[in-house]
């Protein structure tokens, strides 16, 4: 009996951890697309340059959201 409640006490210790670590993961991803978005990688003198990017980046979020909004209504819209 002790060894299978070793073998529970594992595996709930194996869930816990792979759950902390997708958690992290998807918190990691989002930081970085957030600082990507925000132009932290650009410039941060040159305030055209800083703009710029941002407005560029955000305009191709948005081609790309409506490309797949397009596609998606396409192949699924009949």
């Amino acid at each position: 009996m002790a060894r299978r409640q070793s073998d529970d006490d594992q595996r709930s210790e194996s869930r816990r951890i792979l759950d902390r670590v997708g958690q992290e993961s998807e918190n990691a991803l989002l930081h970085r697309m957030r600082r990507h978005v925000a132009a932290d990688d650009a410039r941060q003198d040159d305030p055209i340059e800083l703009w710029g990017t941002r407005i560029g980046r955000v305009i191709a979020l948005a081609v790309l959201a409506a490309t797949i909004l397009w596609l998606l209504l396409n192949v699924f819209g009949g």
